[in-house]
């Protein structure tokens, strides 16, 4: 019997609609940056490539979605129908997720860590 990873244990603690959305949100994040290492960290699925990409977690209206600040910066006139602040954003459990643009949003990160390291993205 396999036991679940430690995200998928983080995301069945949840009702099953919030679960469906995590799960999205995971899969677009491990389909923009495929070779990221998925873990826990303060206590929400994290996710790693020459440091930390992206973190989300899971709230009672909403999902937070935290690029870091840089990542913020960057997209912060795409957040103006969210909740946001330098570190976070949030997308509300009764709207659609923006998943093309939080496959932007992780994108970048991969491209600004990857510089950060001296490391060529092809």
């Amino acid at each position: 019997m396999q036991h679940p990873t430690p995200v998928e244990a983080y995301i069945d603690r949840f009702p099953a609609t919030v679960q469906e959305r995590l799960q999205q949100v995971r899969q677009t994040i491990l389909a923009a940056a495929p070779q990221a290492q998925e873990c826990i960290s303060y206590q929400m699925p994290a996710y790693k490539q020459n440091g930390i990409l992206v973190y989300f977690a899971a709230y009672a209206n909403h999902i937070g979605f935290y690029p870091t600040a840089s990542g913020i910066a960057a997209f912060k006139e795409q957040f103006q129908a969210y909740k946001w602040s330098k570190g976070a954003v949030q997308f509300p459990h009764n709207q659609p997720l923006p998943l093309a643009l939080i496959t932007r949003i992780v994108q970048f990160r991969v491209q600004e860590n990857a510089n950060k390291h001296g490391q060529a993205m092809i």
